[in-house]
């Protein structure tokens, strides 16, 4: 059991899945900026105006990242001031609609894990195998619709004793990060309450549902150099990597 998660304050640990289990993050901040970059051009072009790209450093982080997949092409866009049709999930990737957009972004996606495969962060790994030793009740909760794909791909789909991603959120009618729904669905899922849990995460939607669900720690994890980012959000405590909590 680590120092920060001990069995007699905390029951269950909900993990978000890219950038804090698995490498993914990078790999789907990539296929949004193919996506984007791609649909900024063509929009340039028919309304003559200069192309600017979509920026993984500012764009990816402020208004994609840790979002529902429909929610980050409508909360881009509208930064930009773009006003596209909702559309429906069944629009071809090569709709010009959000959800058109997004399922050219989820095309992309799976094709570079297919490519590529999936990168696991080893401090990760060794401290769900810790906490799972220990007894702690364990969760992936993740916006991605892939993530049982990514998670067989990882080889880690039976360390989970519950999962609330994009296809459970669905079905559930949850709101996305940064409201807590998701966090609250998995802890109830986990019979335990949110005092008694702890949220992991990367992203600032997703430190920002932590603390608006009022999850007895919210640990955050900064892949970037920027710790502040995510303390300023919600976290209690950020790490650079998950292994720093393994003793």
């Amino acid at each position: 059991m680590t120092q920060h998660i001990s069995a007699d304050r905390f029951d269950a640990v909900l993990f978000d899945l890219d950038g804090v289990i698995t490498d993914t993050a990078a790999v789907h901040a990539r296929a949004w900026k193919t996506m984007f970059d791609a649909y900024l051009r063509h929009h340039a072009e028919v309304t003559g105006t200069a192309f600017e790209p979509f920026t993984i450093e500012r764009d990816y982080k402020t208004y994609v990242d840790g979002k529902p997949r429909y929610d980050g092409v409508r909360s881009f866009l509208q930064s930009r001031g773009i006003d596209l049709p909702e559309g429906t999930p069944a629009d071809p990737a090569d709709a010009e609609t959000v959800c058109g957009l997004g399922n050219r972004k989820n095309e992309l996606v799976n094709q570079l894990i297919d490519d590529e495969g999936v990168v696991v962060y080893d401090g990760s790994v060794r401290l769900l195998h810790q906490l799972r030793d220990a007894g702690v009740r364990l969760a992936v909760v993740s916006s991605s619709k892939n993530c049982v794909t990514v998670l067989e791909n990882a080889d880690l789909l039976d360390m989970f004793d519950a999962r609330v991603d994009g296809v459970v959120a669905a079905e559930r009618g949850l709101p996305g990060k940064p409201a807590p729904d998701t966090f609250l669905s998995a802890a109830r899922d986990l019979g335990t309450v949110p005092e008694r849990a702890v949220v992991v995460e990367d992203a600032i939607s997703g430190v920002q549902a932590g603390r608006a669900g009022a999850f007895g720690l919210v640990i955050g994890v900064d892949r970037d150099g920027d710790p502040e980012a995510l303390r300023s959000n919600g976290a209690d405590m950020v790490v650079a990597d998950l292994g720093e909590l393994v003793s």
